[in-house]
């Protein structure tokens, strides 16, 4: 019988609490400890690992796209792309852990696959005036420099003086055309 208070949700907490405190990559052994409960119980309430991954993974894509969606709410083009990179940057220096362990490619699970989407729309208004090809290459661009500067930023990689935030405001300019 399951363990009362465990559920799928529940154990998203657990997981996000194990990669706050620094413990990831996340397995099942380290999510049973900080549950209090055996391994074998993690199975009554998820499939195995992957799926645990997939349902954290959408529980951050989430938490992400709330943001980015705060962020560029009536926002559109140039003001939207702005708002975007400074949120999303914003989300993985804060949550360092958490987003590291997002996928790359968010696919495999339902809930997974609908947040990353969710995600990608709230990009797609900043290149709405772009079609096709052109668009993707510019949402590729988007991605690309909040992921890039993010992850070096959070894992320490810029340890020169000069102040990160100018630097990326910098980036965000020569990305973004007025």
């Amino acid at each position: 019988m399951p363990r009362a208070g465990l559920s799928p949700a529940a154990l998203v907490d657990v997981a996000l609490e194990e990669l706050d405190a620094g413990g990831g990559p996340l397995s099942i052994g380290a999510i049973a400890a900080r549950a209090g409960v055996k391994p074998p119980s993690i199975y009554k309430h998820v499939a195995g690992l992957a799926e645990l991954e997939a349902l954290v993974g959408a529980r951050i894509y989430d938490d992400l796209g709330h943001e980015l969606e705060a962020a560029t709410a009536g926002l559109e083009r140039a003001d939207a792309a702005r708002a975007f990179l400074h949120a999303y940057r914003a989300f993985a220096v804060r949550h360092p852990e958490r987003y590291r362990a997002l996928p790359v490619h968010p696919l495999g699970h339902p809930l997974l696959e609908a947040a990353g989407e969710r995600v990608l729309g709230i990009a797609a208004r900043a290149v709405d005036d772009l079609s096709g090809d052109d668009a993707i290459h510019a949402l590729r661009a988007l991605r690309a420099a909040a992921h890039g500067f993010a992850t070096l930023e959070a894992a320490g990689g810029f340890g020169l003086a000069t102040d990160v935030d100018a630097s990326f405001d910098r980036l965000v300019d020569r990305l973004v055309a007025p």
